[in-house]
């Protein structure tokens, strides 16, 4: 039990009565006068404790601070109730005879109820009568409230009879909870007694298995709004799994079953062992440490622990960078680590209560006799497997591996007793063991089973098997990574890729993922594909690039586990490249025959790079819910198929011109009313770069739309095209060519909301721009809505036409970027290369990502001359990876040292303009149309 120290120095109650009794004798209690004075006292009271309360929590190094001011402040507010109860009933309202019916008693409901009171969380009172309120208890509750109110608190409260509280606390389950935890403060002492009595003996008897059933529901409903999972990046410290309130259910059901104050009894009831009552202890040490510190951070009951407040409070905690590892991880690793035990004890107390009560097992199975029979060495207690005694693992650890190998080749589950007694024998997880070829076959076999591997995994990371087994596994549990790209710690997010590897083989996916689901039985191998997945990411947070340190880990850990020499150089070489075709895709043009031709040259056979495609499709997709989409999905199969074509004997760089003659011949079969001259003036006008960049039915588009605009006369024409499977709406823009035309449609377009993921530009010989974008909206769904299609035209038509300014528009969106993700910065970044395309300089900009910044950065490259040819947009959480295809002013690459030096700050500047516009404060203004960008010709 935590005691609370010099409770005296919080609040003298004697002296603060002393106080408001002086005042009484001096002023008319009636009087507003006497009002406001003892308002003042109180106040300054609930000042003074505060204070106290703050400066002992700041200073303390003690692991349950947290409690203890939880504590405190309970005990604050319990003494400012008394003396609010004392002046209502015996001085504003004193009444020389009270009847039966004028007692009142001032009960604690719900967390405060339990003692327990964060800084910043509301109070839940109940004004409790004996029977129906009277005038008298109406003045004495409305004043103790609007004094509480004044002073700044938040009250919530009920007034109710004892027949009441019976009535709706046989009705509503969250009722029937607060009175579990009701504790008495003050006034009447026989009607929370008799509250007491009722309640246990017309509400709790003989409903626990239906109070356990409603609160395990009610919980598992919470952990669905919150995710449904533990390992979240910004967890709800209060209603998210593994939160406090899990603990809360904990204590609720013991309440409620054995009517104990502390969930340490559970021992005594054979529940909990000690260690597992440390364990409890110490997980709500540390919940309630973390929630005291955020109530003070946040100044206002905020229970999630989001990006912005993250870093401050592993600071206030004491956490520090060690080895590689940001402080702030290493704070939040511990959360996870502590969540995870809440999970273990929910697991274990639920079982024990089962067992005790002998409630019905899961599915009805006692009911056919199958409720304990004996299955391949282990116990069946329901559909749970169970050792059966509790020397098994003592005598044989490689058992822990086997039990779970038998529970999946089953469909069953584990057992709490099991798991309890595993986590007792962790330690017999050695060296030895782990050299053990049987035990290794075992793990394997889990992994590669088609029977569910990602919940497997999941048992066996939580009950500490899995890292024990693979310490390097065991390095990256609870590991997360500040950003807001990951949604997800290190483990979970391996054991989710492994999931969906298994959903895309099964077919379960093959709409999303058509080309994954039929390549992956081309594989020959399947555990060179399942354990490079469950390895790709198993030297993060090793202070190195963890794809190198990655490869290393695999040529070790290979072997033992039972692959072949060949089995093992693939593993470790898909550790090594598993962002290789993401990163081409993503971040390079692969209309580009080179870009093709780099790729294939490091991939070099077809297995690999169906191993590759497979394995990039899970790991994108297990970063977090809403990072794949399908444009992402498209690059990918693009890219694989040039590829697949030059591996299985086509070719990536060669017969250039017979692709542009290819695809000019498409189009002219596909415009048979035009006149051969017209087509052919038509094909004229494009470079050969542009017949490579689009499929045959884009051209057709193309060709019509331009026909219809010159026809009429147009000077600008937008037009849009959605595509719902693909996630994208491609917009063209035909007009007349001006320097910093590209710049300013990035203007407009983020103006309009849109985000651009790709750009490709153009200048027709006759100077005309026909430039291509694939837009998003901000959460990667297509951007189709007619209003905002609309508004996405008007936006390019004023912009183009000078009628708004793009600056002051631009830096007032800054304002809409999230407030919590100021915390995050990334190291602006600046990279030239001159060997990823035969034609152009390739410029990869890496920057913190704000609204606007494609404009920054396009109107900077116009300031230097710089014609760009494409554009590829990728963003990751806060970081931007804009890459851009530009030559100089002469249509060549720029190699040239002063140069790129000078591309290279003004870049670095624009990334770094705090107000969201262009470096130097200027937005571009339409000039002479001339062909300053791409002056490729048709003879290129």
């Amino acid at each position: 039990m935590i005691e609370i120290r010099n409770p005296r120095d919080l609040i003298r109650r004697r002296d603060l009565t002393a106080g408001l009794e002086k005042l009484a004798d001096e002023l008319p209690v009636e009087q507003p006068a006497f009002r406001n004075a003892a308002l003042g006292l109180l106040k300054e009271a609930l000042a003074a404790g505060r204070a106290e309360i703050r400066l002992r929590f700041d200073g303390a190094r003690v692991a349950d601070a947290g409690l203890v001011c939880a504590r405190e402040y309970s005990f604050l507010i319990d003494q400012l109730i008394r003396v609010i109860h004392d002046l209502a009933t015996e001085r504003v309202f004193r009444l020389a005879n009270r009847t039966a019916g004028e007692r009142l008693s001032v009960v604690a409901v719900g967390g405060y109820g339990r003692g327990e009171l964060a800084p910043q969380s509301d109070i839940d009172l109940l004004f409790l009568f004996p029977y129906k309120q009277t005038a008298w208890g109406e003045q004495v509750v409305e004043l103790m409230l609007y004094l509480l109110w004044d002073m700044g608190l938040k009250v919530g409260h009920s007034t109710r009879s004892l027949d009441d509280c019976i009535r709706l606390a046989k009705q509503d389950l969250t009722i029937r909870t607060a009175l579990l935890e009701s504790r008495y403060i003050w006034g009447d002492e026989e009607l929370p007694r008799k509250l007491r009595l009722r309640f246990l003996k017309e509400v709790v008897a003989g409903t626990g298995p239906d109070f356990i059933e409603a609160k395990l529901t009610e919980r598992d409903q919470r952990h669905q709004r919150m995710g449904d999972s533990r390992y979240v990046v910004e967890p709800n410290i209060k209603d998210g799994k593994g939160g406090l309130r899990d603990l809360h259910t904990l204590f609720w059901i013991a309440k409620y079953l054995y009517q104990n104050n502390s969930i340490a009894d559970l021992v005594d009831e054979g529940v909990f062992t000690v260690e597992e009552n440390r364990r409890f202890q110490s997980a709500q040490a540390f919940l309630w440490t973390v929630r005291c510190h955020l109530h003070y951070l946040a100044g206002r009951p905020e229970e999630r622990l989001t990006f912005d407040v993250q870093r401050e409070l592993a600071t206030r905690m004491r956490y520090t960078d060690h080895a590689g590892t940001r402080g702030v991880e290493r704070f939040m690793k511990h959360y996870f680590l502590i969540a995870k035990d809440v999970g273990d004890l929910t697991r274990i107390f639920c079982a024990a209560l089962e067992q005790q009560h002998k409630r019905k097992a899961k599915f009805g199975l006692a009911r056919f006799g199958l409720r304990k029979r004996e299955v391949e060495g282990f116990v069946l207690d329901g559909t749970r497997l169970d050792v059966k005694d509790d020397k098994v693992f003592a005598e044989k650890p490689i058992e822990m591996l086997r039990l779970f190998h038998v529970a999946q080749a089953r469909n069953l589950d584990i057992h709490p007793n099991a798991l309890r007694q595993i986590r007792q024998h962790l330690r017999l997880i050695n060296a030895k063991l782990r050299a053990d070829p049987e035990a290794n076959r075992l793990l394997l076999e889990m992994l590669t089973s088609e029977k569910d591997p990602e919940t497997t995994l999941r048992r066996l990371n939580e009950a500490g098997v899995f890292g024990r087994f693979i310490p390097d596994f065991g390095r990256v549990v609870a590991q997360m990574q500040h950003d807001m790209y990951h949604v997800y710690t290190v483990d979970e997010h391996s054991i989710r890729a492994i999931g969906l590897l298994s959903r895309i083989e099964k077919g379960e996916l093959a709409d999303d993922h058509p080309l994954s689901h039929k390549v992956i039985h081309q594989i020959k191998s399947r555990r060179v594909l399942y354990l490079a997945v469950l390895l790709h990411d198993i030297a993060k947070g090793r202070g190195g690039d963890h794809s190198v340190l990655g490869e290393e880990v695999a040529l070790k850990l290979c072997p033992r586990v039972g692959l072949s020499e060949q089995e093992t150089e693939t593993v470790a070489w898909l550790v090594r490249w598993h962002l290789a075709m993401s990163a081409t895709a993503f971040k390079r043009d692969i209309s580009d025959p080179k870009t093709v031709a780099d790729f294939i040259g490091r991939v070099q056979s077809l297995e690999r790079l169906r191993l590759l495609l497979v394995l990039t499709v899970a790991d994108i997709r297990a970063v977090g819910p809403t990072v794949w989409n399908g444009w992402k999905g498209q690059l990918l199969r693009e890219l694989y198929f040039q590829a697949e074509n030059a591996l299985s004997g086509g070719h990536a760089t060669e017969g250039r011109e017979a692709r542009v003659r290819g695809a000019q011949e498409a189009l002219r079969a596909q415009l048979p009313d035009w006149p051969p001259a017209e087509s052919e003036r038509y094909l004229r006008r494009h470079a050969a770069s542009y017949w490579l960049a689009f499929d045959t039915d884009t051209h057709v588009r193309h060709a019509r739309m331009v026909r219809q605009a010159e026809r009429a006369g147009q000077s600008l024409t937008v037009e849009t095209r959605s595509d719902r499977f693909r996630a994208v709406t491609e917009v063209t823009v035909f007009t007349p060519d001006h320097p910093g035309l590209f710049a300013r449609i990035a203007g407009a377009m983020a103006i309009a909301g849109a985000n651009i993921l790709e750009a490709k530009i153009f200048t027709t010989g006759d100077g005309m721009a026909l430039d291509a974008f694939s837009i998003q909206e901000s959460d990667g769904s297509a951007f189709d809505r007619p209003d905002r299609l609309a508004r996405l035209s008007a936006s390019i038509e004023r912009a183009l036409g000078g009628e708004v300014n793009l600056r002051d528009v631009l830096a007032k969106s800054r304002g809409t970027w999230p407030k919590r993700t100021d915390v995050f910065t990334v190291a602006p970044l600046v990279l030239f290369d001159n060997e990823a395309s035969a034609t152009h300089t390739v410029i990869e900009v890496n920057g913190r990502d704000r609204p606007g910044l494609l404009h920054d950065l396009t109107y900077a490259m116009y300031r230097l001359s710089l014609s760009i040819s494409s554009a590829q947009i990728s963003t990751y959480g806060e970081r931007a990876v804009d890459v851009f295809y530009v030559k100089d002013m002469f249509g060549l690459k720029i190699d040239q040292k002063h140069k790129l030096a000078a591309i290279e700050r003004r870049l670095l500047q624009a990334l770094a303009a705090p107000d969201g516009t262009a470096a130097d404060g200027k937005a571009p203004r339409p000039k002479q149309a001339q062909r300053s960008r791409e002056t490729a010709t048709a003879a290129e």
